[in-house]
């Protein structure tokens, strides 16, 4: 593994105080009451050093959860033999671990976060872009074609939907602990649920 040089590293934490700065003022004030200008000047930079790492304004909150774009292709990739149980299998690792991306996840950060997420039209239609392009790259990993397309759309809607569910009842006062069970059920029948309406998700070449 290639070793990170000294400036990606230090680009790499700009990003990450941008982001965190940003979401700070977003969760407190809202997201559409904070100017990109009030965003740079908080944290101590200018707006074109600010649009250099993020062009947009909702980059800066989506910045968050940009590493999971493209998660299921990975997975996909790693196991091809078997892609429903792969993806199965990680989804129950991330109910495991209480991973925010999975909505279970009952820390006030994580919560603020969300609620920021969901709640602002702008950020979810731009959550939407992002989902999209996490469908073309599992498509891709499937073999391509329209069934490796369908089946994709349907994998990813299958997650949005669990960690919203997930969420939902977290917000509304549960406690994670107390969810997990439920969720881990629901990722059973959702993934059972895929395996029925898609039989021949079992290998790459298969797709093709």
């Amino acid at each position: 593994m290639t070793e990170i040089g000294l400036r990606e590293r230090k680009r790499r934490r700009t990003v990450r105080t941008l982001s965190d700065v940003a979401i700070g003022l977003f969760v407190e004030k809202g997201f559409d009451a904070v100017s990109v200008a009030e965003v740079a000047a908080a944290a101590e930079v200018s707006k074109p050093t600010l649009f250099r790492y993020f062009p947009a304004k909702e980059d800066l909150v989506l910045h968050r959860v940009a590493d999971h774009e493209g998660e299921e292709a990975r997975v996909v990739r790693e196991d091809p033999a078997e892609p429903l149980d792969a993806l199965r299998r990680h989804v129950l690792a991330g109910l495991d671990r209480f991973d925010p991306v999975t909505g279970l996840n009952d820390h006030p950060d994580v919560l603020a976060f969300h609620a920021l997420l969901y709640g602002t039209p702008a950020l979810t239609a731009r959550l939407h872009t992002f989902q999209e392009r996490s469908e073309d790259a599992l498509a891709e990993a499937l073999g391509g074609g329209l069934d490796a397309r369908l089946a994709a759309a349907q994998i990813v809607a299958v997650r949005r939907v669990l960690a919203l569910e997930n969420w939902r009842r977290i917000a509304a006062g549960e406690r994670a602990g107390d969810v997990r069970e439920d969720a881990v059920a629901a990722t059973g029948r959702a993934f059972g649920a895929l395996a029925a309406g898609l039989p021949g998700l079992t290998a790459v070449d298969e797709m093709r």
